[in-house]
Parts: structure tokens; sequence; C-alpha cells
């Protein structure tokens, strides 16, 4: 039923494509009148005219009401609700239209975008055609044709042969063809322009990459990627089913940056990194669904990080002769800590003054830190969180090289980062919990034996909803324990929150298995 034009809908044919709108049945009138009045009530909070009509008693005409709900809407105060199924396509067409009826367009919401070239700082877009084009690709599809990316237009406009230049890789790429999307219907059309949803066909680019026209250097969305926090050992089940695993991990990277796939070098896997197990559990059904091949997955692997605790100074030597000319190169320097909230996990200052190494070595020891921090000497993970600092050395005429200072700064790294007090950290999640209160108590004690510093808890409505900071390695099986404990009725959310230190006892662990998998391989 229609309550702002008091009819009663119907939907017809297989795909509910046939609307019939008749009068109200008789028998269930009188409440549709109820529920009307208190609508008309509720809306007319938001407009004069229908205020006066309410008080009157008189019968507002439709236009007067859907005024009256829009501002309440744009004011966030009231929320249009729809009844229908996506199942059974029953409802759709209303829906579309209430978004027409009573959702802001494009004009009266304020976009903001963050500016490259002035340290991210935020500008707000303007819905005008006349302004430098901005556009965010935010949908990726596999299209007969190719790469069919759906993109929303900010700001400005794009015309068929324009250049478009992506503000992740700086490439410049010329708009071959655009199109309209309607349902999986093309049009194809000349021009788009703010406000406008279109498709291009052969453009390259990722999920969350921002185009502009190149004369500003605006990104709709941070640059700063979070860290996986879970990896998975993953590969296809029957050998027949490599090609489409290949093209299911392609497309799924390309559309998100934080799902992440590589080749570990050690153990010939392919491993699959991400936000979650949810995160990944989706992606490994997507492959078996949309592509035909199944996966067998091993066991969940934490994507734990080490860091330094405190400042320590380095000074190594790298001297080799083999015959003809040598090696040689000298580093000195320190490593430092970042501070906590440093968006950046990697730094390298160059301090190096008289000339102590020729200016073009540096790059190198840049080269060389930037493989160091790649794997921990503790467990063997990426080292977060560290300064490297070089501000002496000294190189020879025949015998330096760029390879020799590599090699020293990478291991001048090592001998810095022993002394600097490296610890393991360890992703801690958000987790809110929501059990029937009966169960508070179940739900309490399953948090703090996974090691959970419970933030806050609260009872709405019958529910017991507890936020906690748990450590993702005990977050594994989690979902079972809690339907378990609460007969199948409490349920459970998470996120990413932060990295933090693991116990003393827990790191000693750790790194005692660590070299004991190490001695084991060299066997």
């Amino acid at each position: 039923v229609d309550l702002v034009r008091m009819k009663a809908c119907y939907y017809d044919g297989e795909n509910g494509e046939n609307i019939r709108v008749e009068d109200i049945p008789a028998d269930i009138l009188e409440e549709c009148k109820k529920y009307r009045h208190d609508m008309i009530a509720a809306a007319a909070d938001f407009d004069d005219e229908l205020t006066e009509l309410f008080i009157e008693e008189k019968d507002p005409p439709v236009e007067t009401i859907r005024r009256a709900i829009r501002k309440g809407t744009l004011q966030l105060k009231l929320t249009p609700v729809f009844c229908g199924s996506a199942y059974k396509n029953k409802g759709v067409q209303q829906l579309l239209d209430g978004i027409v009826h009573y959702l802001p367009n494009p004009e009266e919401v304020v976009n903001e975008a963050h500016d490259q070239r002035n340290e991210e700082q935020k500008v707000v877009l303007a819905s005008d055609p006349k302004k430098p084009f901005v556009g965010l690709a935010f949908k990726l599809e596999d299209g007969r044709y190719g790469q069919l990316t759906y993109i929303r237009i900010y700001q400005g406009r794009v015309a068929k042969g324009d250049f478009i230049v992506n503000s992740r890789d700086g490439k410049r790429v010329k708009v071959p063809r655009l199109v309209r999307m309607h349902s999986d219907e093309m049009h194809d059309i000349d021009a788009g322009q703010a406000g406008d949803i279109i498709a291009l066909f052969g453009v390259d680019c990722s999920s969350g990459d921002t185009f502009t026209d190149g004369t500003i250097h605006y990104t709709m969305t941070s640059m700063h990627v979070p860290d996986a926090v879970i990896s998975l050992a993953i590969a296809p089940k029957e050998k027949a089913g490599s090609a489409n695993f290949s093209k299911a991990l392609n497309r799924f990277t390309r559309e998100d940056p934080t799902f992440r796939v590589h080749r570990d070098e050690e153990s010939a896997q392919t491993i699959a990194s991400g936000m979650g197990e949810l995160h990944l559990e989706i992606y490994m059904e997507r492959i078996k669904r949309e592509y035909g091949c199944e996966v067998v997955v091993g066991q969940p692997q934490v994507a734990y990080r080490e860091t330094i605790q405190q400042k320590a100074d380095f000074h190594y030597t790298h001297k080799k002769q083999t015959g003809g000319s040598g090696q040689f190169a000298r580093v000195v320097g320190y490593l430092e800590p970042l501070p906590p909230d440093s968006v950046e996990q990697y730094e390298f200052v160059d301090d190096v003054g008289g000339g102590a190494i020729p200016r073009e070595f540096i790059p190198a020891c840049d080269k060389g830190f930037k493989e160091a921090v790649k794997k921990g000497s503790l467990i063997g993970f990426p080292v977060v969180g560290v300064r490297c600092v070089i501000n002496d050395g000294l190189a020879h005429a025949v015998d330096s090289s760029e390879q020799a200072f590599k090699t020293a700064a990478l291991m001048g790294f090592r001998e810095g980062y022993e002394k600097a007090k490296p610890v393991i950290l360890e992703p801690i999640m958000n987790v809110e919990v929501q059990v029937p209160e009966e169960f508070q108590g179940a739900m309490v004690g399953q948090v703090n034996q996974r090691r959970g510093v419970i933030q806050s808890t609260e009872t709405v409505e019958g529910y017991a909803v507890c936020t906690a900071h748990v450590p993702l390695s005990e977050m594994f099986g989690y979902s079972t324990d809690l339907r378990s404990a609460t007969q199948g009725k409490g349920e459970f959310s998470m996120e990413f929150a932060k990295y933090q230190p693991v116990p003393r006892a827990t790191q000693e662990q750790m790194i005692k298995e660590f070299r004991e998998k190490q001695a084991a391989g060299k066997k």
C-alpha cells in the first residue's frame, strides 16, 4: 500500500514488471487511514502548508506530502520506508520513484576530495559541468568488450575522445567510448556531466581510482590503503581451473585494493591477504560461483608486524675482495621509531654531509633499507614504524658500487635492529557482539578468554551489546563458539582497529617456534 497516494499496488508478470494501481481493499482501509494520519503528522513538522491542512483536517495534495517528507529526509529527521522483494522483483519501481522524490540531487550534497598537491587537504567539489572534471571509478565489470568501468562524475564533464588522468598512477588515457547503463542494457552517449553515472570501455584502472582532466590533482579517497591483517594459502582444486583461478584473482585485486595476492617464494604457494576472515571467505566463494573454480584453502595466518621501541645506532662496513675489483661501502647512522600516529610505516632520511657518501649511492642505501624492512629478524614479518637515518659513511674510488651500498645498508639495518628492542605487533580488531540479555555473562566470559579488552557494554531492547578490542589471532572459530553459547541467537561484527605489541611470553614462544621452523627447513 502506498500511503502517500492511498492506493494499493500490485506487481504482475514473471518479473513484477506490470504495475496495477487500484483502490485499497475495504478490509484494510481503516488501518491504512490510521497509518496515513500518523505519517502526515510526522511530516507536518517540516512544512507549514502541510501543518495548516493537517490542523484543518483537510486531505493534503500528494505533492505537498512528498515535499514535506523530502524536507525531513534531507535534514536526516525522517526515513521513508518502502516494502518490496528483490528476489521476486516486487516494489522495485516504487523504490526508484522514492529515490527521485525524497533523496537529495547531486547539487544538494557536499562532496569532498583530497588535494594531493596540498598534503591531501580537503576541498569541496562543485556539481558544475563548467568546473575541471573529477570522477570516481566505483565498480568494475568484465564485459563482452573488455573491462567496463562505472564512474560517478562529481564535478565537470567528460566527452568521448577526451583525455583523462588517473590520480593514483598519473597515467593519461583517452576515453574511446561512453555508455549509460540501464540495468544490463547499454546506451551510447557523447558526454556525461556532474551528477551522472556513466561507464567507460577500454580504461585500465582499479576500483576506487579517481580520474581528473589533468589540471587538478584531486583524489576522492585517501591514497592510504590499510595493511592486510589475515592471509590464506589458496590453490585451484583441479589443474584445469588454473586459468580461471588466475583471471578471478586479477579481477578481484583490481576491484578491491585491500584484497592482495602474492606468490610466496619459499613455499611456492599463492597467498591471499585481506581485512578479515569473512572478507577472504567472500572472495573464495565468488571464485567458485562466478568462475566455476573450486578452491583449496589453507589455515588462516595472522599478518603480524615487527617494530622497534628505541633509537639505536649502526656502523657497518661491507668489504669483499674476490679478485679484480671488490666491493666496499660503509654506512653510519641510526634507527628510531616513528610517532605512533604516523601514516607512513617507513621513512628514509639522508643526513650525510661533506660528500662522505657520493650522491649517486644514496638511493641504493634507501633500497637496502627497504629490502631489510620486508622481513624482520624476530619472526620474519615486515618491520613497520621505523625511520632509517644515515649521517656518515665511506666510499672507495674503485670498489664502491650501488650493490655494495645496498648491501651495507641492509646489514647496517640488521645491526641496529637487534639493539633497538624489537617487538612483535599483532592486529587488534574492534569487535561488537550482540546477544540476548540472559547470555550476557557467557558472552563477556568468552571475550575475556580471548584476551579481549571490553570498551563498552549497553542494553538495547532486551539485547546486551558489547564492544571490545580483541586480538585477531584469538577470533578464529569465534562464530561457532558464540552460536553454541547463545543457542544461535548471538551475532557479532568486527573490523581492524590497530596494531599493538603481543604479550612478552607470547613473543618468546613465537620466536622459538619461528627458529625451530627455520632450523627444520635447513635440514
